[in-house]
């Protein structure tokens, strides 16, 4: 019956053996040496296959230039805002999708010029002998490789590869797809250096460019590539605002080609420059282009008063007319110059409220003081509302928020009340100005009607005239004065270091980051196989596994043969294999004195199946007995697979079996062996009943007529796990040796035998550890402490330290191995 501690193995089991787990994998440093060999040649392989990338930088600076010519009553500037709001846009601004748009249509940098390389099409931007000038409005060849090479220095042979009868095109201009018919192969055509090539999937030109060296011969590619996504590749582009100046913007760009990186930083650097400039100039442009629509229509009116006054002043003696009413006209004239200033200002202000109240869009209004009008207020709040509805309607690009949106909308309308308000007001004063002027004007008009008839009409035209050319003086005067304010504009972007290859910048690839992957791949995957056979590991590997498993004490290790035979002791008795025998040999001594064993003695090896080494052992152990000069004999009883008689160059035609059915006599069935004091039984012909012959009488008078000849009886017996007759010989025998071999017997084998001995089916049971190899990955085998047995079963092995014979490796692969065991 079994008891609770024979369940202990598999609470052992459950518990993670880390040093064994340590030991094991130490053992399979060929697996891990491999597996860094494969992934660094990997990792190498896949280095020097990746192109090379690079990142280069420009930074700029955003401060508010003033304008040295504007003054407070001139309102003809942008404002931005504050200071960090202006960083905030612009930051915004370089990754927005219309501004990329404007740089990447400026540059043509859809296209791609490569060359082959030996692992990659590299990119060659700035390193060829050609530019393409497109034909942005006729369709392009799309994504396909267009090969240049050039015959000549003026001459080249365009070819391309149709796999199939269709190919994509795309027109630039319209930003749209199309297919195209072809046929299929390699289209091929010579062209010269300016010659359009005009067919139907290609229109463009090259031409030359600077280029150092000779090109006759080589080939180079050229590739289009969609407008939208070209600009989405490039709104990759870093901003960073600097921490310790807030007004500096830091841009980068990563790519293959230091020549594009520097010339794309640069262009959209001096794009942004352009665009605010211009913006801020916006005031004095829509100023200048209200002022010019208003000096046409004043010329005309000059045009038609000097006609007028010659029409009149013909046949009539002019300055005797005009001398009478000059000092009157004058006044006239001012008061008149006076009103229409002031009839200009109300129609601003009702163009200004109709523009309000119709319109959405204020970025075009004309300043206020083109009319003439130096409210702070107004001029205030018609430049606010200028600039939120240009920063409202840039924002479709940068950001997509309907808060946003509804934020600058409720600003646009809070302002609109207020100028509202203000318009009001100032229209209700300058009425009342107008209707003051209106009554000076009647009064002085009264005493011209005083004047003769001709008179009369000479002032009038003359004032006419004048008036229209002080107009036309004073808005030239203001036209003047805003072409000065653009003038003098400066940019609120400066440019502080542009992008420059100085023979730096690579980020790419990381090649140090490949090898340290690979280090950690390579030591990963080995050990994770080991891991998985670790845990699905269910053979004995060590001394240690045994100990965990039962409480039968290990009487010996043996180690791993190098001979041929089985006769390992006798072949090289000087061997640290002989000595671990003859530690066995002394074991058993010493354990047939403590159970007062008297005459001759009895030994029965058996094991848990077949191939754990049972036969080696027996031929062995009754090698060493033999050699002490003891007359031994080993008996097969292993009737099912006899195997003892080969090492011994002798048949099995008769043997055990002949003797228990009656067919041969004892002396008939020993057989001598080239072994002094050693002879041997084989267990002869297979029987059909074997396990009936070994119960019979007949082997108890074997057994009997062997004591009386022999000092040592080694039963080399079948296997406990797969028959019963070792059982069935157990009797017989005065100890049992279990044969345990190595990375081979199983660990409920173990199981068995504890069942086997708790039912006391075998007695008197040690172990015998065989083909043990001191090598990590089969941990240490014993330790100290380990005196299994009664202290005497200590292997020698590999630590014989000179005691034994050191068996010399025969093969290079054994020598390779001893030297790495060294």
């Amino acid at each position: 019956m079994l008891e609770s501690k024979d369940f202990t193995l598999f609470e052992n089991q459950i518990k993670f053996d880390l040093k064994g787990f340590i030991i094991k994998t130490a053992g399979y440093w060929k697996w891990f040496l491999v597996s860094w060999i494969v992934a660094f040649v990997i990792a190498y392989n896949v280095n020097i296959r990746k192109e090379k990338i690079y990142e280069l930088q420009t930074t700029i600076a955003v401060k508010e230039e003033r304008n040295p010519f504007f003054t407070t009553n001139t309102s003809l500037v942008f404002n931005w805002g504050g200071s960090s709001d202006q960083v905030q846009s612009l930051s915004s601004t370089l990754k927005s999708r219309s501004h990329n748009e404007l740089v990447v249509s400026k540059l043509d940098f859809f296209i791609d010029y490569l060359k082959e390389d030996k692992y990659y099409l590299k990119d060659m931007y700035g390193l060829v002998p050609f530019k393409v000038v497109l034909d942005k409005s006729k369709p392009q060849l799309l994504k396909s490789l267009i090969s240049i090479k050039f015959v000549s220095e003026n001459e080249y042979d365009l070819s391309v590869n149709f796999e199939e009868d269709y190919s994509e095109t795309f027109i630039y201009d319209t930003n749209s797809l199309s297919k195209k018919g072809v046929n299929t192969g390699v289209f091929t055509k010579r062209f010269k250096i300016d010659q359009a090539t005009n067919l139907p999937f290609l229109n463009f030109q090259l031409e030359k460019v600077e280029y150092f060296g000779n090109y006759i011969g080589q080939e180079f590619f050229i590739k289009f590539n969609t407008f939208d996504a070209t600009v989405s590749k490039y709104r990759n582009i870093k901003t960073g605002i600097d921490k310790d100046a807030s007004s500096l913007i830091n841009l980068s760009l990563q790519g293959t080609n230091k020549n594009r990186l520097v010339t794309y930083l640069n262009e959209t650097v001096k794009t942004i420059i352009k665009v605010q400039l211009e913006k801020k100039n916006q005031f004095a442009t829509n100023t200048i282009a209200f002022i010019d629509s208003t000096l046409m229509a004043m010329e005309s009116k000059l045009k038609e008063n000097e006609s007028e006054l010659k029409t009149f002043s013909k046949n009539k003696n002019y300055y005797q007319i005009n001398t009478g009413g000059s000092q009157i006209s004058n006044k006239i004239l001012n008061f008149e110059v006076e009103k229409d200033g002031i009839v200009r200002k109300i129609a601003y202000y009702n163009s200004l409220k109709n523009y309000l109240v119709s319109s959405v869009d204020f970025s075009k209004l004309p300043a206020p003081s083109v009319a003439g009008i130096d409210d702070p207020n107004i001029a205030q709040n018609v430049s606010k509302i200028i600039t939120l509805s240009t920063e409202r309607a840039q924002k479709p690009y940068l950001v997509k928020n309907p808060k946003l949106f509804k934020d600058f909308d409720v600003q646009i309308d809070a302002l609109k009340s207020v100028l509202l308000e203000n318009i009001s007001t100032a229209k209700t004063s300058a009425e009342y100005d107008l209707s003051v002027i209106n009554s000076k004007l009647n009064q002085a008009e009264s005493e011209i009607s005083k004047l003769p008839e001709d008179e009369q009409e000479i002032l009038k035209i003359t004032r006419k005239y004048d008036l229209n050319n002080a107009i036309f003086t004073n808005f030239l005067s203001k036209r003047n004065e805003a072409n000065i304010v653009k003038a003098a504009n400066l940019a609120d972007v400066h440019f502080i270091d542009p992008a420059k290859d100085i023979g730096d910048g690579q980020i790419g690839p990381n090649t140090k980051v490949n090898y340290v992957l690979a280090f950690f791949l390579g030591l990963f995957i080995p050990l994770l196989a080991v891991f998985i056979i670790f845990f699905l590991e269910n053979t004995i590997l060590n001394a240690e596994d045994i100990s965990k498993l039962t409480t039968i004490p290990i009487i010996g290790i043996i180690g791993i043969k190098h001979t041929k035979s089985n006769l390992a002791v006798f072949e090289k008795q000087k061997s640290s294999l002989s000595e671990s025998f003859r530690a066995i040999r002394s074991s058993l001594q010493f354990m047939y004195k403590k159970n007062k064993i008297e005459g001759a003695k009895t030994l029965m090896l058996t094991s848990s199946i077949s191939g754990e080494g049972k036969t080696f052992c027996s031929i062995n152990i009754a090698t060493v007995f033999a050699l002490s000069e003891k007359k031994t004999i080993i008996v097969g009883l292993d009737l099912r697979k006899p195997k003892i008689f080969d090492d011994f160059k002798i048949k099995n035609d008769i043997g055990v079996v002949n003797h228990l059915i009656g067919q041969k006599s004892l002396d008939e069935v020993i057989q001598n062996t080239h072994i002094p004091f050693l002879d041997v039984i084989t267990s002869g012909p297979i029987p059909p009943n074997p396990s009936e012959l070994l119960i019979g009488e007949t082997m108890d008078k074997f057994i009997s007529d062997l004591k009386e000849r022999y000092d040592y009886i080694i039963l080399d017996t079948p296997p406990v796990g797969l028959v019963a007759d070792a059982i069935e010989l157990a009797v017989y025998a005065d100890l049992t040796l279990y044969i345990v071999r190595q990375n081979y017997t199983k660990k409920e084998m173990i199981n068995l035998l504890n069942n086997r001995i708790q039912r006391e089916e075998l007695k008197n049971v040690s172990i015998v550890f065989n083909g043990f190899e001191n090598r990590a990955k089969y941990g240490t085998g014993y330790g100290q402490g380990y005196g299994y047995g009664y202290g005497y079963g200590y292997v020698y092995g590999n630590y014989s330290n000179g005691y034994g014979e050191e068996e010399k490796p025969t093969s290079l692969k054994e020598k390779i191995q001893k030297k790495f065991k060294r």
